[in-house]
Order: structure tokens, then sequence, then C-alpha cells
């Protein structure tokens, strides 16, 4: 089973204050390229997609190749301009989806 571990600057921040989140998610990234133990090749399974969003709005989307390494990380800053959920999503070649989800509030 896959997770995810996100961190986040603040989930506080003042309107218009830049947020870095630092995600790591937990992932074999088979690249399809190895043998087996039958000799035949392992089937390909990576995730393919990653996207980012505040409010069900797109801030960032990502589409890591066979290049990337298992259990891939991946870093990133947006400018914080409403209160909301901000959620992250991995999808795989198998369809598997990893979630993680936080909340994020506006101070004065």
């Amino acid at each position: 089973m896959s997770k995810a571990r996100v961190w986040i600057s603040t989930k506080t921040p003042k309107a218009g204050e830049l947020v870095r989140v630092r995600a790591l998610v937990t992932h074999r990234m088979e690249t399809g390229l190895r043998p087996a133990e039958d000799g035949s090749t392992k089937e390909r399974n990576i995730i393919h997609t990653f996207e980012a969003k505040l409010n069900d709005q797109l801030l960032f989307s990502w589409f890591p190749e066979t290049a990337i390494s298992q259990n891939p990380y991946i870093e990133f800053t947006f400018k914080a301009n409403q209160t909301g959920r901000l959620s992250m999503q991995w999808t795989d070649d198998e369809g598997q989806v990893i979630t993680d989800d936080l909340e994020l509030s506006l101070s004065a």
C-alpha cells in the first residue's frame, strides 16, 4: 500500500504569502525494464500523474516518466490567496490513487 507524507511551511499563511509544500510518496516505481525471475519483463507501474489543488482549483500538475526514482519527492510553492482544502493526488499505471489533504486558513 502506497502512502504520502506531506509537509507544509505554514497552515495559517497571511494573504499573499508564499507557501512551500514538500511531498513524498511511497511507491515502487517499476519501470517495466527489469527482468522477472521467469525471464519475462516486469510490468511497468509508475506514478504518471500528480495534481495539487486548492478548493478544486488546480495549482500544479506533474507528469513523471520512467526516469524518476522510487518513492518520488516533489516540492513546490504557491501564493496563498484563499482559505480551503489543499488536495494532492498521485495516480499510477495500475490505477491506484494516493491522496492527501490539508486544511489551509488565512490569518489576519
